[in-house]
């Protein structure tokens, strides 16, 4: 069985516009990204794919068109593949909340929404699966406070930041936090699945740092039993099944400005086991001046930043089986150049992470 996760960067500026670039390629008008993806994601041959950066709408159009291309892509020869499960909701991003959440006096901005988007729904996520999906536990309201040790921003004279007002309100997810189960051939798995802030763009307060961090300290304290609050009304603590974490969380345990400590300890984490996936694109990305001064193993990257200097290229998409889960074979696919590498390059910013597994014994 193998599963991967794939941040494909299908994000577009308006609400529609996704739905309305995929219909174009039904319709044989063109989208080089998107028929970029349609070749890669049928070669990838994940029998459960998590997407992030995936643009939600509530109706599903984008994703249903999205797969029925996958199903039946245009042109003779393209490869396919089929996904008859999948699971897509609503996220924070965009959504507004007529609160001033960033402190500039406004509270219209792309900031002031629960997560920074544009419209409802932006960069949201999906997954797609050959196996059926059971009902999903999402935790996409849960309010930043209602974390335990949360890091809240502070300003210099200890109040909160930007007002008490906001931070009572601030949701943790920036666009959320699920668990979803797949009936898997050997049984139940949870898929435990989140897109991270960015850790970027930040004053001296480091709101967007601070979230990161938390967010995926979310999943460590859900691992170890803590209970939270769901989306039903329900305080859920995790079950027996064993899970598979996956999702862009946007930090690296050794570079760039993520969460690194919380990172490192997720994946340190006794109920995870990390594959270590490799690619050699990140290796040839580094020899070309990607990640000067970076201290982490160029061929564990995800993301190729190159086009923003300051980061780098960094590990920020991961894929953690749950330790009873044998692992036959992983990797990040980033091949070092070639056709191949020039397709990944025209589909996302970010390369697929895959993990071939055993599931347990019943």
């Amino acid at each position: 069985m193998r599963v991967a996760v794939y941040n494909v960067a299908l994000s577009r500026r308006g609400a529609g516009v996704l739905w309305r670039d995929l219909d174009r390629v039904r319709d044989g008008r063109g989208d080089a990204q998107i028929e970029a993806l349609l070749q890669v994601i049928p070669r990838l041959g994940a029998d459960v794919l998590v997407l992030t950066e995936f643009d939600h709408d509530p109706e599903g159009q984008a994703l249903g068109a999205f797969t029925a291309l996958l199903q039946a892509p245009p042109g003779a020869d393209a490869p396919a593949i089929a996904y008859p499960h999948r699971f897509a909701g609503p996220v924070n991003s965009g959504q507004p909340s007529g609160i001033d959440l960033d402190g500039d006096g406004r509270t219209d901005g792309r900031a002031d929404a629960w997560g920074f988007g544009a419209f409802p729904g932006q960069k949201g996520m999906a997954v797609l699966s050959r196996f059926p999906l059971g009902p999903v536990t999402g935790f996409r309201g849960l309010r930043w406070r209602a974390l335990p040790g949360h890091h809240l921003p502070l300003r210099e004279d200890g109040t909160p930041f930007p007002s008490e007002a906001a931070q009572a309100a601030m949701r943790l997810s920036s666009r959320a936090h699920w668990v979803v189960p797949v009936q898997l051939p050997g049984g139940v798995a949870e898929l435990l699945v989140s897109h991270a802030s960015a850790p970027v763009f930040d004053d001296a307060h480091d709101l967007n740092g601070r979230r990161n961090a938390d967010e995926i300290r979310f999943w460590q304290l859900w691992l170890d039993g803590t209970g939270f609050r769901a989306d039903s009304g329900e305080t859920v603590v995790r079950g027996p099944a064993p899970v598979l974490l996956a999702g862009t969380l946007n930090a690296d345990p050794f570079d760039g400005a993520g969460a690194q400590e919380a990172i490192a300890a997720l994946l340190a984490h006794p109920a995870l086991q990390d594959p270590g996936p490799e690619g050699p694109g990140g290796v040839a990305a580094a020899g070309q001046g990607a990640n000067a001064a970076h201290r982490g193993p160029p061929a564990r990257d995800t993301a190729d930043f190159r086009d923003t200097p300051a980061p780098g290229n960094l590990r920020v998409d991961y894929l953690l089986p749950d330790a009873r889960f044998t692992v036959t074979a992983s990797g990040v696919w980033w091949p070092a150049e070639g056709e191949e590498a020039a397709l990944l390059a025209a589909a996302s910013d970010h390369r697929p992470v895959w993990v071939d597994l055993k599931p347990p014994a019943p």
